[in-house]
């Protein structure tokens, strides 16, 4: 997906918003603004939002010195996920279709963004996805391609969403692969959030080898793009896997809410959708 120039306010907003959790001073803030600022000017046309989060990202971490920025609330999204987890397992167990249950829970974790503004509910999240209409549902397909897969390939997006992604791979019959991000970018989850989350009991938790939003390719570990292009079904999780990963077909199948305007236009859906889509060809 191309960068749009509604994504330029974001960027600044972003890098703002890391650099004060980073505990930059007013100095240190200013530096950084000026430094997207420059970075959106040499932007190129064709570079996607997570390319461009990318520099972002990575320039506030060089400026501020901070490793992770976001551990706190990783660590605090993760500890308020798993005190539902309970409710959660008791819910799938009375469901009809547990593996529909399931695929809800994981869409509604994904509200835990530090990426987008605003607030949320997390329990008032769950009780609207579970009730909400799917606006592209494409679960039927994905039902089929589980059929035929001996492995799931599953991409994880924020730390204590993996906690929702552990509930979707207990009802999935078939082995799991979790990748995660290979260093710490935005509230992104890595390794250790996995583990935190327990995803290591349900599936084999591996790095993608890049640090980047969403998942490039070209970014990624050589071991990572093997296993990727190799993979039969794909579970990918949020906004950035979908702008950076929606045209690489449709054994890829993109779980998330819609929560910028860009990428629901793009989608071609409402802002606040719930969406299971297919993949598309180049």
């Amino acid at each position: 997906m191309k960068t749009y120039l509604d994504c330029y306010p974001c960027f600044l907003r972003q890098a703002l918003g890391a650099a004060r959790m980073a505990g930059a001073d007013e100095r240190q803030q200013k530096v950084v603004l000026d430094r997207v600022l420059d970075v959106l000017r040499r932007t190129e046309p064709s570079s996607t939002p997570p390319e461009i989060g990318d520099q972002v990202h990575r320039m506030v971490r060089q400026e501020v010195g901070a490793g992770d920025p976001y551990q706190i609330v990783k660590q605090r999204s993760t500890h308020e996920a798993l005190g539902l987890y309970p409710q959660f397992r008791a819910l799938l167990a009375e469901a009809d279709d547990p593996l529909e249950t399931a695929v809800r829970l994981s869409i509604a974790g994904n509200v835990i963004d530090f990426g987008p503004a605003g607030e949320y509910s997390l329990c008032d999240v769950v009780e609207r996805v579970l009730a909400q209409p799917l606006e592209i549902d494409d679960r039927e397909a994905f039902r089929e391609g589980l059929t035929r897969a001996d492995q799931v390939l599953y991409l994880a997006d924020n730390a204590g969403e993996t906690v929702f992604d552990r509930l979707l791979i207990e009802v999935l019959d078939a082995p799991v692969v979790y990748a995660v991000k290979g260093g710490p970018i935005l509230n992104d989850a890595t390794t250790e959030d996995a583990l935190a989350a327990g995803i290591d009991h349900v599936a084999e938790v591996i790095t993608t080898g890049s640090d980047a939003l969403g998942t490039i390719l070209n970014r990624c570990s050589e071991k990572f793009r093997k296993l990727f292009n190799e993979a039969q079904l794909v579970i990918a999780k949020g906004q950035a896997n979908y702008e950076t990963l929606n045209e690489e077909g449709g054994r890829v199948f993109f779980l998330l809410q819609t929560k910028c305007p860009v990428i629901a236009r793009d989608v071609g859906v409402p802002v606040g959708s719930i969406v299971f889509r297919q993949g598309q060809p180049r």
